[in-house]
């Protein structure tokens, strides 16, 4: 983690950067492109954030995704699912249409976060969770989870992953539903969370066509954060991917939750480093309040 000075002494900004690993690495980068290996096996996936020259001549991938249209395909013998180990947890990576694995391992550095800041018993609320990586690292630490995604085939992911995790008989709750139906849902029996964890994409449709858009319902979110709140919270964690947003605009929404609770918050960039190089590949934005 790489910190910079913001002026303010409860305000930091912060790289934070996923390290080679055994499960998984980024081998190379460039030309819009990624070379990335889970496991044994080698992907090259597009990424516009990779606006420099390759390092490596003749990249040989596994498998390569192919833009068509609004989706793609995924060109090379692969296989259609395999079992990772990274952080500590087992994944199930499956290469989707949407060019996705399934893993987001520039997420590593917020799941240490999520174990550092949870007590044994924390109420956990993962919302827009995908497959899990945070719910994963909440459970293990003791926690008891809530796990909420609009997509049933997300959240039958995430449950695998637990299971390969050995997490299987931890306190998560799955939930299929929309986000914000639910919260407002949870809102009105009274429930409480001391961690709130959010990846909210920047559009979406619910289990029953409900839309999502970034820039109409983020603000309503955060206001039903006040509302989901423990008396004596822990935190709240703020990923992004949805281009247009600096993670300065993601940390003044936890300004008043540090105001009302005290506590530190720190905002950036997610990277992942590249094998051999210093090159830090860009993948989202974070902001993350801690009590």
């Amino acid at each position: 983690m790489t910190q910079f000075d913001s002026g303010r002494p409860d305000m930091n900004r912060v790289t934070l950067t996923t390290k080679p690993s055994a499960g998984y690495e980024l081998v190379d980068s460039g030309e819009e492109e990624k070379l990335e290996r889970f496991g044994d096996i080698t992907l090259a996936r597009p990424d516009p954030q990779a606006l420099w020259e390759k390092r490596l001549a003749n990249w040989a991938p596994k498998g390569r995704y192919v833009r068509k249209g609004e989706k793609g395909e995924w060109v090379g013998e692969l296989p259609l699912e395999w079992e990772i180990e990274f952080e500590g947890f087992k994944f199930l990576i499956k290469p989707t249409s949407f060019k996705h694995t399934g893993l987001f391992p520039e997420q590593a550095s917020n799941w240490s976060w999520i174990r550092d800041v949870i007590k044994p018993g924390s109420q956990v609320l993962n919302l827009f969770a995908y497959t899990g990586g945070a719910t994963l690292a909440a459970a293990a630490a003791g926690a008891e989870v809530t796990h909420v995604d609009a997509s049933k085939i997300a959240v039958s992911w995430a449950h695998e992953n637990a299971k390969l995790s050995g997490l299987e008989d931890k306190p998560i709750r799955w939930i299929v539903e929309d986000v914000l139906v639910y919260i407002k849902r949870e809102i009105k029996r009274g429930k409480k969370y001391d961690l709130i964890v959010m990846d909210p994409p920047a559009f979406g449709h619910g289990p029953n066509d409900e839309l999502w858009k970034f820039e109409e319902n983020f603000l309503e979110l955060m206001q039903a954060c006040h509302k989901l709140l423990s008396e004596k919270p822990l935190g709240i964690l703020i990923n992004g991917y949805a281009a247009g947003y600096a993670s300065l605009a993601f940390a003044y929404n936890l300004d008043s939750f540090q105001k009302k609770y005290g506590g530190e918050i720190e905002y950036g960039d997610l990277t992942i480093e590249e094998k051999g190089s210093e090159r830090l590949l860009p993948c989202g934005i974070f902001a993350r309040w801690r009590a």
